[in-house]
């Protein structure tokens, strides 16, 4: 038996709950051949992966993991050559990630469960933070003839940085001790790709153009991350609000008319191949 984990992270509305419930989905209801398939639940509450896995399914939005609060779930996924592998998949607030790169701390439960040798790093592909330059400011402000205010001083605040910088950070925090276990593997996972796609660039071409900060330090290999770029669309499209009486979204009406839920699923490699197939980056964490 191997014995690995993985962890997920990643900024807050990062997708990380929307892909566990795919994910779920996918190894129980089996409707496609997956890379890893369902052995069994080690720990974890079975509850509540049916709970997300339904919301998913009737292409209703996640509510957001609560802020002080985390669940652990972990699970044995098998390969094609039949090895167990552990899975654990610590759902943790994006907040728990906030309060590490703005208060340069963490609970003990946060720093054990960053202790995985994979690491799977959600970010939004769509609300993604670029830096502000004062220059394209002033230049925009004079194309529509608008009068730049002045002597009207913002105090920064470290949740005011770039996506970029945050996550950075967050990567370098993971080669540091007390969070350091030597060189781990990295796979980055753009969400909600279906938005980024119409943008003609493979993952890896949206992480140098959106992101060159971290397309940098992950390709100048200064930490030994061996890494590679996803871009998931774990919903399809935009889904409906838990909210009653909330009217319906075309695309998720859309989506529940599909013959299998799990046709909505869309993972993207570099080389612009696609398929149904999430456990695809866990397979590769776990080569």
């Amino acid at each position: 038996m191997t014995d690995q984990s993985v962890v997920i992270i990643g900024l807050p509305a990062s997708g990380k709950t929307t892909f566990l419930a795919a994910l779920w989905h996918l190894v129980t209801e089996r409707e496609f051949q997956t890379s890893l398939t369902f052995g069994n639940l080690r720990s974890g509450d079975l509850t509540y992966l049916n709970e997300i896995a339904a919301l998913w399914r009737d292409a209703k939005k996640q509510e957001r993991t609560a802020v002080g609060g985390s669940r652990i779930v972990s699970m044995n996924l098998m390969s094609a050559q039949q090895s167990s592998l552990r899975v654990t998949f610590p759902d943790l607030p994006g907040e728990a990630y906030l309060r590490m790169w703005e208060d340069r701390d963490c609970e003990q439960e946060v720093a054990d469960v960053m202790k995985a040798e994979g690491v799977l790093l959600f970010i939004h592909s769509d609300t993604i933070n670029a830096p502000q330059w004062v220059v394209d400011e002033v230049a925009l402000s004079r194309h529509l003839n608008v009068e730049m205010p002045k002597g009207q001083e913002v105090e920064w605040h470290a949740r005011h940085a770039p996506t970029q910088v945050q996550l950075v950070d967050l990567l370098q925090l993971l080669r540091t001790d007390p969070l350091d276990i030597g060189p781990r593997k990295l796979a980055i996972m753009f969400s909600a790709w279906d938005k980024a796609e119409d943008e003609g660039l493979s993952p890896q071409e949206f992480l140098v153009e959106k992101l060159p900060l971290l397309a940098q330090y992950l390709t100048c290999d200064s930490d030994d991350w061996s890494w590679q770029v996803y871009g998931i669309s774990a919903q399809g499209g935009d889904y409906d609000n838990t909210d009653d009486g909330a009217r319906p979204s075309d695309d998720a009406e859309r989506l529940r008319g599909l013959d299998s839920p799990s046709l909505r699923i869309k993972l993207v490699k570099t080389d612009h191949e696609s398929s149904n197939d999430i456990t695809e980056p866990l397979a590769w964490l776990m080569e």
